[in-house]
């Protein structure tokens, strides 16, 4: 899968950083981001100003966590100037994903990306001025802040989608996730080594294709290997590698492109004994778990979310829990009192996006909610 080049911001820095992970994540993004310039525009409304950058601020505290696919149906309010956050853990290899829309193409909405290192959020990457979305790549596993926000003053209905897909397409042809039969870390040799990569079970001569573009650095037959191709995507710096071929169809030094036959299962080296297979591998300095690279995820079924409120006062029926995620099993972070009002910032299936009174946002069952008079 070939990444567009807009997700490296245009600038030389951002593909070193890349190569090496987010050891300088904070130098990948132009400093002036499309949220930030037009925050200087609003510098004639210095109390209007303060107010937007507070919700900002306020939203990069925050710590409400989603599970991906996620999708969120609210309004951008006039009276409100919201940033909405969520926290989402993603596995290196997995791409995200996230867009919203609103009534009118001509509205500005800000989607700001950030990366938690040891030092804390970083900011990682933002929407250009004309896209209502956002495509990341990531390049190392952990958690990653979404904040959302609107212009200034607003006023319309939104819906925010999130999800996640691997960064590159499966690697042996007509085959899936099913077909996986041995994963990363499993024993090897009676428990002196760890397997470092997957096996992918096909018969005997089925294609073995490029899951990327990239340049074939090497082909040949040694070792436990067998026959095997190394390929290289350039654009992250990451060698992959295909083990165990029975014939192999390219040679060394040519470009290829994704989907591209690079030869065909087989079982030569160490897997003389088993069954046809493709081991396949991905290295990033060491050996990295390929599964978060390749495992495909079904495809969301893009209905149509849940009636919202169209009032943005609601009042909670009985004691409710506040919860961390929109899940009964999520963490409970507070809870609101019978007749407490709360503001709705969204929902999202059975469950609200609010405020309280004292400023907490959480997610709330909708069955403990009635609309406020």
């Amino acid at each position: 899968m070939a990444v567009p080049a807009f997700l490296l911001m245009g600038c030389a820095e951002v593909k070193s950083v890349l190569k090496d992970g987010y050891s300088a994540v904070a130098e990948t993004v132009n400093p002036l981001t499309p949220r930030k310039k037009y925050a200087k525009e609003l510098a004639v409304l210095p109390e209007m100003a303060q107010q937007w950058q507070q919700s900002y601020d306020t939203a990069l505290k925050d710590s409400l966590q989603v599970a991906l696919p996620y999708a969120e149906r609210g309004y951008f309010r006039t009276n409100q100037s919201p940033a909405y956050s969520y926290d989402v853990v993603l596995q290196q290899g997995e791409m995200l994903q996230a867009a919203v829309a609103t009534d009118s193409l001509s509205d500005k909405v800000f989607i700001d990306v950030l990366y938690r290192s040891d030092e804390g959020w970083e900011h990682f990457h933002a929407n250009e001025n004309a896209e209502r979305s956002v495509i990341l790549p990531a390049l190392v596993s952990g958690t990653y802040k979404i904040i959302v926000q609107p212009e200034l003053s607003l006023n319309s209905a939104f819906v925010f989608r999130m999800e996640k897909k691997p960064l590159y397409t499966f690697p042996v042809a007509g085959k899936g996730n099913k077909d996986i039969g041995s994963f990363w870390g499993m024993e090897r040799d009676g428990g002196k080594r760890k397997h470092e990569g997957i096996d992918i079970f096909a018969k005997r001569g089925t294609p073995i294709v490029a899951v990327t573009d990239g340049s074939v650095t090497y082909t040949g037959e040694k070792g436990i290997g067998g026959k095997q191709v190394w390929l290289l995507d350039r654009n992250f710096g990451t060698h992959i590698y295909y083990a165990h071929l029975d014939k192999i169809s390219v040679t060394d030094g040519v470009q290829v492109k994704t989907g591209d036959t690079l030869g065909f299962v087989g079982n030569t080296g160490n897997a003389r004994t088993t069954a046809p297979h493709l081991h396949f591998g991905v290295y990033r300095g060491g050996a990295v778990n390929p599964l978060p690279f390749v495992y495909q995820v079904n495809a969301v079924a893009q209905k149509q979310l849940p009636y919202l409120y169209t009032t943005e006062k609601l009042l909670v029926k009985s004691v409710a829990n506040l919860r961390l995620s929109p899940s009964s099993k999520s963490a409970v972070v507070g809870s609101a009192l019978k007749g407490e009002t709360v503001t709705l910032l969204g929902q999202s299936n059975e469950w609200l996006h609010v405020i309280t009174g004292s400023g907490k946002r959480a997610f709330i069952n909708k069955s403990l909610i009635s609309i406020s008079i």
